[in-house]
């Protein structure tokens, strides 16, 4: 396991407490206890490792996109109040930055499938199962599941492995009523986002997605990131095939790169040559283009 811990940005009016694999979270010195800032980095994770090799304007990519997305599914509730220093966002993190309301966050990771690929194909092989749910004979790597699975895992710590879990186990930790709206929630923003996307000619395979509640409301509210490439397979529709793996938009080159480095997973992660920091940066800044249809400046 890889020793964790990143730098990050001293912001004036807002202190650190606490650092993910990619995203920092900040709390106001004033006090409040109803707001954090989220700020994207441009570090890069794999085999649950973070990396010290950064990939140029990823932050900005994850955050321009989530907000994008949240947009688009407008109609369910999240956590962005503001994302521009005209809302209160610090200058230094302008773009790769939102200021949300604190939530609650479930210990949940809310994952609809839409295509048979990943762990769940790993799962399928030996039981024909996916999450415990049973799935017919003859599927292969990239087979699309109708109606898409909500395959829910528990969240682990920095640095470690998220466990998939039964549905029976997310109501044992929330609930049968949270449990059902996470469900629910899930497979109708992977609903809504696998139509957008399919329209741009990208196939969305699956999505990982967060809620926590809203004190202010009760609300169970979408938080996080939302379907970016690190939350999201996304493949290009004119070369889906399954039975093999599909070219992705995502850190693909990152580790394809490290599986054939000699890297035995254990220690610190090699440091990434520029072509495939170059490669990985640009398949993400083609996502964001073919998404949202906008150019990224």
């Amino acid at each position: 396991m890889s020793a964790f811990a990143p730098e990050h940005p001293d912001l004036p009016g807002w202190r650190h407490v606490y650092s993910g694999k990619v995203r920092d979270l900040y709390e106001p010195e004033d006090g409040r206890d109803d707001v954090v800032l989220v700020v994207a980095s441009d570090r890069i994770s794999a085999y649950d490792h973070v990396l010290a090799t950064e990939i140029p304007d990823k932050g900005r990519v994850l955050t321009q996109l989530s907000l994008w997305w949240f947009e688009q599914l407008a109609g369910i509730p999240n956590h962005v109040i503001a994302s521009d220093a005209a809302g209160g966002v610090p200058a230094a993190v302008e773009g790769r930055a939102m200021i949300c309301r604190r939530l609650v966050m479930y210990p949940i990771e809310c994952i609809a499938r839409g295509y048979l690929t990943g762990s769940g194909l790993l799962e399928y092989r030996e039981s024909r199962t996916v999450c415990s749910l049973p799935l017919p004979e003859g599927l292969v790597d990239g087979s699309r599941l109708d109606p898409a699975l909500f395959t829910p895992s528990a969240k682990a710590e920095v640095g470690e492995h998220d466990e998939n879990i039964t549905y029976d186990a997310v109501v044992m930790t929330v609930g049968d009523d949270t449990a059902a709206r996470l469900r629910s929630l899930t497979l109708e923003i992977y609903a809504a986002a696998e139509a957008i996307a399919r329209d741009r000619g990208i196939l969305l395979a699956d999505t990982k997605v967060e809620f926590g509640l809203d004190p202010a409301t009760g609300r169970v509210t979408l938080g996080d990131e939302v379907l970016t490439p690190d939350s999201s397979r996304f493949w290009d529709a004119a070369l889906y095939a399954p039975g093999q793996a599909q070219p992705s938009f995502d850190k693909q080159f990152v580790r394809d790169w490290l599986a054939s480095s000699g890297w035995d997973r254990q220690s610190e992660p090699p440091a990434l040559p520029a072509d495939v920091v170059d490669r990985t940066r640009a398949r993400y800044i083609e996502a964001y283009e073919r998404l949202t249809g906008r150019t990224f400046a």
